[in-house]
This record gives C-alpha cells, structure tokens and sequence, in this order.
C-alpha cells in the first residue's frame, strides 16, 4: 500500500492534491509544530495587480501542535477572504460551477485550524475526482520522533510504499527506510501552465485558481503532472 504524510494546509497548491492522487492512503500529520506565517494557515490566490495572501488569523502559543490551533474568528477573516475570493473569480469560466459548496464552507463558524484545513482539502478532493482513505496522524498510535515516527505511522497502517515531498530529501534519514524494507519515492511534481485571468500566467497558487480557471479538465492536469513525477530514493 502506497501512503503520504503531509500537514494539513489551508487551500494547498496543486502538487498537494496530485500527491494524494498517488496515495492509496493519505494521512493529516496534525500534530507536529505549528509554524506561523506557513501553508499551514496561508495561500494565495490570483488577482489583477498580481498575487495575494489569504491567511487565517490563529491565537498563537509557543510550541503549540497543529491539533492545537484555534482560529481567531474576532477578525471576521472569513468573510474577508470569500470575498477576495469571489471578487477576483467572478469572471472565471468555473466560478459558478464551485461557487454554492465553497460559498458554503466560508459561511460555517471555524475555531479549529486543522478542522478546517481537513475539511476544506477533503471536500476540493472530491469535487476534483480524487480519492484516497484519509487519516489523522493524532489518531494513531505511531512513536518516535523525524523518520522514525513516519516509518511507525507506516507500519501502523500497514503500508509498505511511502512518498514524500523533494523538500523532506535533507531530513529523512534513506538508511532507515532502506532497513524497514518500504520502498521510498521522492515526489517532483511538474507544475502546470493553464489558462488564468489576468495575465502572465502565475504558479503554485492555491488548487481554487485551477479549479475555478479549468473546471473538469483540473484532474486531467494533475495527473498529466503526475506521470514522471515520482523517483525511486534507492
């Protein structure tokens, strides 16, 4: 069985979800350290002048887990960024085709960030055809720390493949990998060009900018993407 491990973002770029297209399994790693100012709380999203941040305000504390994040819902962040939204991808051809399921998710009171990330993530998978079983890492009953608790994570569910992003390639340790006898695939994902408002094309936006620009045809995209884009780490 194939699996990914990756923390939950808000409104994730592309490769993410081509990511969870190769996974028979795909687990929320929600409760490591939370990183302020990351793709934990942020994207961006396309606009005329150019890109911009939609960030979530989150009540911050030292050492907190992803799992522990409470949105700070005082600063109506999520009427503002439906309304970032809607404005800049009224006039993309898709628009209208997300507009009442996503509409809906930016009406609903959030106080838990990886809820929402979860939430949100799951709910774009479906609408773009891409299925995996989901899991929660905080459920598990994985031990150890670094390469040590993914290869626990692994062994708890079974999994005998494991994919990780180009980025873990300076801290995984491969040798470990190697001994547990798992097959350890690094994923390169080649970024699309596709049609977008407002002119020169822009990379690794939030998957909301391809889906709204492309519609049925977002799924096509990816996995086009996906056809080179693993690469065997031994």
């Amino acid at each position: 069985m194939r699996t990914a491990i990756l923390q939950p973002s808000y409104l994730p770029w592309i490769g993410y979800f081509g990511l969870i297209d190769l996974a028979s399994t795909f687990v929320f790693y929600d409760d490591t350290q939370f990183t302020n100012q990351s793709w934990q709380q942020r994207n961006r999203i396309k606009t005329a002048p150019g890109w911009i941040w939609l960030s979530v305000p989150v009540f911050r504390r030292f050492g907190q887990l992803i799992t522990q994040v409470r949105i700070n819902n005082n600063l109506k962040w999520s009427e503002k960024h439906w309304k970032s939204i809607s404005y800049n991808y009224a006039r993309s051809t898709h628009f209208k085709d997300h507009l009442s399921v996503f509409e809906d998710m930016w009406k609903q009171r959030w106080d838990s960030l990886v809820d929402l990330n979860v939430a949100l993530i799951m709910q774009i998978s479906d609408l773009l055809g891409i299925h995996a079983e989901f899991v929660v890492s905080s459920e598990l009953d994985a031990l150890g720390t670094k390469t040590d608790r993914l290869i626990s994570i692994l062994d708890e569910l079974g999994a005998d493949e494991y994919i990780s992003g180009p980025a873990a390639q300076s801290y995984i340790e491969v040798e470990k990998f190697k001994e547990s006898g798992k097959t350890l695939y690094w994923y390169e994902f080649a970024h699309p060009v596709y049609p977008q408002l407002f002119g020169e094309f822009i990379p690794y936006l939030s998957v909301i900018d391809l889906m709204f620009n492309v519609g049925e045809a977002s799924r096509d995209l990816i996995r086009k993407s996906n056809e080179t884009a693993l690469r065997r780490a031994y």
